[in-house]
């Protein structure tokens, strides 16, 4: 079994896997709360198992119930499902991308961001020489 970031994820798997990144570790019953219009309680633990072949999460004991927790870190997971966006939608560029997201007439950015986003290009103009 081999863990991979939630790509591959239908709607409700990835809204189950994204409650049990939020909550770092989540019982059937937490998980559950946490949805928005949540099936059943079965049909949620089935989702959990499924998650678990999947790869994507896995379980420890907690006294009689199972308490389930991501298989890779939420930073991985996200830049995998950022590459994947990428290449999907950009042809892999992400230059494209990035000009996408800042052209977009809802970003407002402050003084901050735009530090910050200086520091990121001249660290990666030295990643260059």
């Amino acid at each position: 079994m081999t863990s991979r970031a939630p790509i591959d994820l239908g709607r409700r798997e990835r809204q189950i896997v994204e409650v049990v990144y939020r909550l770092g570790r989540a019982s059937v019953a937490e998980v559950l709360a946490a949805l928005p219009n949540p099936p059943g309680y079965s049909s949620v633990r089935a989702m959990l198992r499924i998650l678990e072949e999947k790869g994507h999460l896995k379980h420890e004991q907690d006294g009689p119930r199972y308490v389930y927790l991501p298989v890779i870190r939420h930073e991985k997971a996200r830049r995998s499902v950022l590459r994947h966006m990428v290449d999907t939608f950009f042809g892999g560029s992400s230059v494209q991308a990035a000009a996408a997201l800042l052209e977009s007439d809802d970003v407002r950015l402050d003084d901050e961001d735009l530090r910050r986003l200086g520091e990121l290009i001249a660290r990666a103009r030295g990643k260059e020489r």
